[in-house]
């Protein structure tokens, strides 16, 4: 994830950016910068690489000022160079960006014809364009952030400094993170409160939508209607440790929450929102020749590849399976030449997985893994390793983990689509174009919060509960029932809705909740027909689809989840929320222990 972090402050600012981008290094990066004002205009200095690059250089050039911003970067549209490292500036403003500008193209085309020059391959760029562009056409630099703001679409969070006011900064967030500090005479952003310990304990967490105008004596804080509104001060112990949980009660609600910012980030490692294309980094595997894919998993991780084994079925005609990696070696696997055995795992440390690993190695088999430490044991036994950049993950039930699993997993299909010439180009652009969407999409379907909480305190009464939803929907069943069960420790199944009355639907009484998982696609008719079975033998039902599939659901449905509409192929992207959050607020309704959940641990080692 990148990072970000801006001072306004009464002392030489690059110093101590530098000190703050350090304790920001554990969420990944791969190239830094820092820009100041001084004597009224932006200076700036970047470096690819670790931030001691960075140091090196101001060693060579310092950099004088009291205000500056800085950021370290995970490279997404474009490599990671001095060029594309931020901070990018134009000669009136400096910007530091987190998330994706999905609307970059037009933008960057309406902003070029109006004379703009573009120097980087960067979606951030357009937003110093944009920025610029208004402060031109006679706007005050907050009317100018503003008004640039409502331009975009995606999931980001921004900080702007101006070109001869050393007493402004001003950040935004719209599904990514981003932090206030308040100090004696000085002021803070900061992508979370960890890089602001050094500074001051008093931070805001700005809310969605939020525009916040910062000088040394204090902030103004703009909702996104540019209502002024005050959002509360609190002390925080992020000092004490390497993650805190920011204004959440827990760190399953932060990390469900971090899933626009993180996923943004996995996606844009492996899409070029440029070219519209997915690069896999080079390895030697060969996916035009790949003869069988078998992929290898446990729990959630394994719920991942049950959807990917969709996708590369779909878009790369693929032969694929997916096998839970503790019964993986006891069943004889059949493994043939060429195949390639893909391993999924958060840790890259578990036990049964790994194990696995190493028997398919013995077998033959090309090695691919997908996990989000990249210096795990299964990365560095691996003939390919495919990232994610979920960053840490501290509570036991995974959420943003999978998200960037599924992410990772999407652009392999495209990829080898491609690569096996079965997925059209014009397809590959419309793909990558609707997974790029997901991160904002993502943020949409967070704001059902409220609703899922009152729901959940009826699920809470529940003893059995069962999750059902066809293809796609499928998985996330399972995986709904798997949360629900994790942490609330209500029994719960999930089922494909056609295999309800092959067993199931005895279970159906007025006690037993169905949660029913049905975006608009191919298949919400025959959902719907499953979900009427239920209905007739007095089950209630949640309904979990979008506008289109509510509308047509009829007004029988016990309870509705509303989610937004998107490309039916990412569809489990967006519907993997509703379920994450109604097991979290599930769980509160029980009292449970919902970051360390009973008997459970974080990474299983052991067989």
């Amino acid at each position: 994830m990148c990072g970000i972090v801006g001072i306004i402050g009464n002392e030489e600012a690059a110093p101590l950016i530098v000190e703050a981008l350090k304790r920001l290094e554990y969420r990944g990066y791969d190239s830094a910068g820092i820009a100041t004002l001084h004597d009224g205009q932006i200076d700036r200095r970047r470096a690819p690489g670790k931030l001691r690059n960075l140091g090196a250089l101001l060693g060579k050039d310092p950099l004088p000022g009291v205000i500056g911003i800085g950021h370290t970067r995970w490279a997404t549209h474009g490599a990671p160079t001095e060029n594309n490292a931020h901070p990018h500036a134009s000669d009136s403003v400096a910007v530091v960006h987190n998330g994706i500008i999905e609307n970059f193209r037009e933008l960057r085309d309406e902003l070029t014809a109006k004379g703009h020059v573009f120097a980087t391959e960067t979606d951030t760029e357009v937003t110093v364009h944009l920025v610029t562009e208004n402060l031109r056409r006679g706007m005050d630099p907050v009317a100018a952030a503003q008004a640039a703001v409502k331009r975009f679409d995606g999931a980001f969070a921004l900080v702007i400094m101006f070109r001869g006011d050393e007493d402004l900064l001003i950040g935004t967030r719209r599904g990514s993170p981003l932090a206030v500090g308040y100090g004696d005479g000085e002021m803070y952003f900061g992508s979370d409160a960890f890089a602001l310990a050094p500074f001051t304990n008093r931070v805001t967490y700005l809310e969605e939508g939020d525009l916040a105008v910062l000088r040394r004596s204090g902030a103004t804080i703009f909702d996104v209607k540019d209502n002024r509104v005050e959002r509360p001060i609190v002390l925080t112990q992020a000092g004490a440790a390497l993650v805190d949980k920011g204004n959440h009660r827990h760190f399953m609600a932060k990390e469900i929450y971090e899933q626009p910012e993180v996923l943004g980030h996995t996606v844009h490692a492996y899409v070029n929102g440029v070219t519209e294309s997915v690069a896999l980094p080079k390895s030697s595997i060969d996916w035009s020749a790949v003869t069988k894919l078998t992929m290898v998993a446990c729990g959630t991780s394994s719920i991942a590849t049950n959807i990917a084994q969709y996708w590369f079925e779909q878009l790369a005609q693929l032969p694929s399976g997916t096998d839970i990696a503790s019964e993986f070696r006891y069943r004889d696997t059949v493994l043939i030449p060429g195949g390639v055995s893909l391993f999924v795992s958060q840790s890259g440390e578990t036990a049964d997985t790994l194990a696995a690993l190493k028997h398919a190695r013995a077998a033959g088999q090309k090695i691919a893994s997908v996990v989000n430490v990249a210096e795990s044991s299964m990365a560095r036994e691996s003939d390919a390793v495919y990232p994610t950049h979920a960053g840490p993950e501290i509570g036991v039930a995974s959420t943003k983990a999978f998200v960037c699993q599924l992410g990772v997993l999407a652009s392999l299909a495209i990829a080898a689509g491609r690569a096996r010439g079965v997925l059209p180009r014009d397809a590959e652009i419309r793909l990558t174009r609707r997974l790029l969407e997901m991160p904002r999409l993502i943020g949409e379907a967070l704001k059902q919060e409220e609703i899922i909480a009152s729901i959940a305190q009826e699920i809470a009464k529940a003893r059995d509960v069962l999750f059902m939803g066809r293809g796609l929907s499928y998985p996330i069943a399972m995986e709904g029932a798997l949360k629900l069960k994790e942490i609330s420790y209500i029994h719960a199944e999930g089922y494909a809705a056609g295999e309800l009355k092959h067993g199931p639907i005895a279970l159906i009484d007025e006690n037993v909740p169905v949660i029913v998982i049905a975006p608009h696609d191919a298949l919400f008719e025959k959902t719907i027909s499953n979900m009427q079975e239920v209905m007739a033998r007095g089950g209630k039902v949640l309904l979990i689809s979008d506008k289109r599939g509510h509308e047509l659901a009829g007004d029988n449905v016990w309870m509705r989840i509303e989610i937004p509409e998107c490309d039916p192929v990412f569809a489990p992207l967006v519907s993997a929320v509703p379920v994450q959050l109604l097991a979290y607020y599930t769980a509160l309704a029980k009292g449970t222990d919902v970051d360390q959940p009973r008997n459970l641990a974080k990474s299983v080692t052991v067989e």
